[in-house]
C-alpha cells in the first residue's frame, strides 16, 4: 500500500492531524484544507461539498486549537492556561449583555408610554 492510498480511508480530520504532527507550527485553514484535499485525492465537487463539515470537525476535535486569524495548530503544542476557555467567563459575559438588552426594552417601552 502506498502512503497516498493509506489516507483514503481515514477521516478527514484525521488527515489533517497526521500533517499537523508533521509540521512545526500553526497553518491557515485554507491551506490545510488544500493538503487534505490532496491527500484524500478529492476532486474540485468533492473539496466544494466537504469544506465547511471538514471546518466543523475541526472546530469540535479536541486535537486541534484556533490561534487567530484563522490560523489552526495542534492543541498539544501550546500551554493549557494559552488555549483553556474558561466557560464562566463566557456566561457571565452572555448574562451581562442579556441584562442590557433586556434594560433597554424596558427603557423604550416606558418612554413609549409616556409619550
Amino acid at each position: 500500500m502506498d502512503s497516498m492510498n493509506k489516507y483514503y480511508n481515514m477521516s478527514m480530520v484525521d488527515v489533517a492531524y497526521e500533517l499537523m504532527s508533521k509540521k512545526k507550527s500553526a497553518v491557515n485553514f485554507y491551506k490545510l484544507w488544500e493538503e487534505v484535499c490532496q491527500m484524500k485525492k478529492f476532486d474540485d465537487v468533492q473539496k466544494d461539498d466537504k469544506e465547511s463539515l471538514f471546518y466543523t470537525n475541526i472546530t469540535l476535535d479536541g486535537r486541534f486549537i484556533t490561534v487567530g486569524e484563522n490560523n489552526w495548530d495542534l492543541r498539544s503544542r501550546h500551554k493549557f492556561s494559552d488555549v483553556h476557555i474558561d466557560m464562566n467567563d463566557i456566561y457571565a459575559d452572555d448574562e451581562e449583555e442579556a441584562s442590557e438588552e433586556l434594560e433597554e426594552d424596558v427603557d423604550s417601552t416606558i418612554e413609549d408610554d409616556y409619550n
